[in-house]
């Protein structure tokens, strides 16, 4: 079985801490009890977190060598400046790992979409943090080809078996643009 849940800001991503009065759990039914969360979203980022009990899909979902992209919304405390995507691009190097961009598409003033191929621990919030800014807001809005959509936040729904089926073919196939930096539409 796997779900997808439309996980809102202030939820922790674990089934239970000491430090946190909300899970993810506790906004599902408790036949839900056994998933498990594929990947994790920080406290203060909400959007789409899938939870199943396939090991195979969560091992394909997650691990760096299949290069399934997570994009993800992107609030920030001030004006973008574009020239600084390059930097995003190329990697910065946090926890010793180079962290960077798959894409960077400016769609507002301080709003932009990014796309991630890897997960390191915070990776968003703390590079655009090396660059100057603050994240305001962040809302992963899709995995591979699955999209949030007009989920509401909270909400939770199964995945169809086409859905799966897609998933499970997300992989490095899948070619990002040169350059990685798509234009403001």
């Amino acid at each position: 079985m796997t779900i997808a849940l439309h996980k809102p800001a202030g939820f922790v991503c674990t089934r239970s801490d000491p430090n946190a009065t909300d899970t993810i759990y506790h906004l599902l039914p408790p036949k839900f009890a056994r998933l498990f969360n594929v990947g994790r979203l920080d406290t203060q980022t909400e959007g789409l977190l899938l939870l199943t009990s396939d090991g195979d899909l969560a091992q394909h979902l997650t691990h760096p060598r299949y290069k399934v992209e997570k994009e993800y919304e992107v609030t920030l405390d001030r004006r973008w400046n574009p020239e600084l995507a390059k930097k995003l691009l190329d990697g910065i190097f946090l926890d010793g790992k180079r962290a960077r961009l798959a894409r960077v598409q400016p769609f507002g003033p301080t709003r932009l979409r990014v796309v991630l191929q890897q997960g390191i621990n915070r990776q968003i919030r703390r590079m655009f943090y090396a660059i100057g800014y603050e994240v305001e807001r962040l809302v992963r809005t899709r995995i591979g080809a699955l999209r949030l959509g007009e989920m509401p936040r909270g909400s939770w729904r199964a995945l169809t078996k086409m859905e799966l089926e897609t998933l499970r073919q997300s992989s490095s196939a899948r070619r990002i643009s040169k350059g990685g930096v798509l234009p403001t539409p």
